[in-house]
C-alpha cells in the first residue's frame, strides 16, 4: 500500500516501531491481540490496529502540500480535513480558512472565493450540489479533492446498484459529512434513504412488509429520504452502503435484516442487492483490535480521538461493553493519578472522574486510537500515564526491544 509524507509532529517513534515488528512478524493481519508494554507497576496494551488509516493520511499529505506549494494563494477548506482537533488546529496555523463547520453551517460566504482561490475537499467527500457551486466560481475541485478512495468506493457500489433499479438505504449519521456527501452522491441515481441505526432498519421493515402505511413513512423519516421517494414503490428492490465509521457489525446486522424482511415479503432473492463489499478495511481492523485487545483482562481502556469523531466513537462503544472507559483527546485530559476528563459521547459533554487508577499492581490500561488520530498523541498519552509510576524502564528502551 502506499506510504505517504505525513509532518513528522503526528509521528511516534515508539509506535512506529511496534506497528513495524507487528506488521513483520503478520504479515497477513491474522493477529489481533494487542502489543504489551511492559514498564513493571504499569501494563500498557496497545491494540493491534489504529491511529492513521490510509485516507487519512492521503489528505493529510495533499493538505500541507499545498500549503507548501502555493505560498501567498488564499486556501479554503470545505469544513474540517478530518475529525482530529490537534490537526484541524495545525492547518488553520498554516492558513487555511474553513468554509463550513462540520455540521454545513456556512462560516465564509461561497461569493467570497475567487477562481484563483484553492478550495481543498476534504477526505468525508462532499455534496453534488456544493461541487457544482465551486466548479460554477472556476474552482478546480478535482485537483484538490482528498475524498478518501474508500468513501468512493461506497459510491461507486450505490450507482452500480442503482443501474439495476435498487433503491439505496445508506446506514450512517444523518447530519455527518461523509453520509450528506455519500446521500447526495446516491440520491442523483436512485431513491435514496438513510437510517441511523438497528432501530430505524426495523421500522423501515415495517413499510417494506406493508405493516406500517406509506403515508406515515414522511413523517417518520422526515430529512432522510430523497426528493420524490415513493414508499409504496421504492421499497420492493434494496440494496444497503454505509458511512465507512459506523460499526461494521451493525452495518451487517441491519443488511441481514432487511435482506430477510424484503426476500420474505416478495419471495424473490433479486429483492436484495450484495452490498457488504462497502465496508472499509481501517474501520473494520481497528475495531476487530479492539475486539482482540478486550480480550486480555484489564483494568480500564483509553481510547484517543476527536470527540466529533464517529469511528472513534464506535470503538468507546465497544470498549464500554467490557470496562471503564475514557475518551480523550490528548495526554493534557489526564489531570493527574487521580482525575481525568474525559467525553461521554452518549451525553455530549466532558466529566470529571477520580480515583480512575486502581491501587494495585500492575495496573493494566488498554488503549487504543480512532482513525484521525496522530500516533503522536498515543504516545503522549502513554508518557503521562507512566510519570505516575516508578518505571522499570524508559520508553526508549522499550522502543528498542521493538526494534
Amino acid at each position: 500500500m502506499k506510504s505517504f509524507e505525513v509532518p513528522i509532529i503526528y509521528r511516534s517513534p515508539l509506535i512506529s516501531a511496534i506497528k513495524k515488528k507487528r506488521k513483520e512478524t503478520d504479515k497477513m493481519k491474522k493477529d489481533f491481540s494487542p502489543s504489551l508494554l511492559d514498564f513493571g507497576p504499569i501494563h500498557i496494551y496497545l491494540a493491534r490496529h489504529f491511529g492513521f488509516c490510509y485516507g487519512v493520511e492521503n489528505a493529510i499529505e495533499i493538505a500541507f502540500r499545498t500549503v507548501e506549494e502555493n505560498p501567498g494563494k488564499k486556501i479554503f477548506l470545505l469544513s474540517e480535513m478530518i475529525h482530529n482537533p490537534q490537526v484541524n488546529t495545525d492547518l488553520l496555523a498554516h492558513g487555511i480558512q474553513f468554509l463550513q463547520d462540520t455540521y454545513g453551517k456556512q462560516l465564509i460566504p461561497f461569493e467570497e472565493i475567487t477562481a484563483d482561490d484553492i478550495v481543498l475537499i476534504p477526505a468525508f467527500g462532499t455534496t453534488l450540489a456544493i461541487e457544482k457551486k465551486l466548479q460554477h466560481i472556476g474552482i478546480q475541485t478535482e485537483k484538490y479533492n482528498t475524498t478518501c478512495p474508500f468513501v468512493e468506493k461506497v459510491w461507486n457500489r450505490g450507482e452500480a446498484i442503482a443501474k439495476n433499479k435498487y433503491t439505496i438505504v445508506i446506514h450512517g449519521k444523518p447530519k455527518h459529512e461523509e453520509t450528506r456527501a455519500t446521500f447526495s452522491h446516491a440520491s442523483a441515481n436512485a431513491p435514496s434513504i438513510v437510517i441511523k441505526n438497528m432501530n430505524e432498519a426495523v421500522e423501515l421493515g415495517k413499510y417494506i412488509t406493508g405493516e406500517k402505511s406509506a403515508e406515515t413513512f414522511y413523517t417518520e423519516f422526515e430529512g432522510q429520504y430523497s426528493q420524490g421517494f415513493d414508499a409504496t414503490k421504492d421499497l420492493q428492490r434494496i440494496g444497503v452502503i454505509n458511512q465507512t465509521t459506523m460499526l461494521a457489525s451493525d452495518t451487517q446486522a441491519i443488511a441481514d435484516y432487511l435482506k430477510k424482511i424484503i426476500i420474505g415479503t416478495f419471495n424473490s432473492d433479486d429483492s436484495f442487492a450484495d452490498t457488504r463489499d462497502t465496508l472499509c478495511y481501517a474501520t473494520n481492523d481497528n475495531q476487530t483490535a479492539v475486539s482482540g485487545m478486550l480480550e486480555t483482562k484489564a483494568d480500564l481502556a483509553i481510547v484517543v480521538g476527536g470527540y466529533n469523531s464517529s469511528n472513534t466513537s464506535h470503538l468507546v462503544e465497544l470498549c464500554e461493553e467490557k470496562l471503564p472507559t475514557y475518551f480523550i483527546t490528548n495526554e493534557e485530559k489526564i489531570l493527574s493519578p487521580r482525575e481525568i476528563l474525559h467525553y461521554n459521547f452518549h451525553t455530549k459533554n466532558e466529566l470529571l472522574t477520580t480515583e480512575y487508577l486502581p491501587s494495585k499492581e500492575p495496573v493494566k490500561v488498554l488503549i487504543t486510537s480512532g482513525a484521525s488520530c496522530p500516533d503522536a498523541l498515543v504516545e503522549g498519552v502513554i508518557h503521562k500515564l507512566i510519570q505516575f509510576f516508578p518505571v522499570s524502564k524508559s520508553m526508549d528502551q522499550l522502543r528498542e526491544e521493538f526494534q
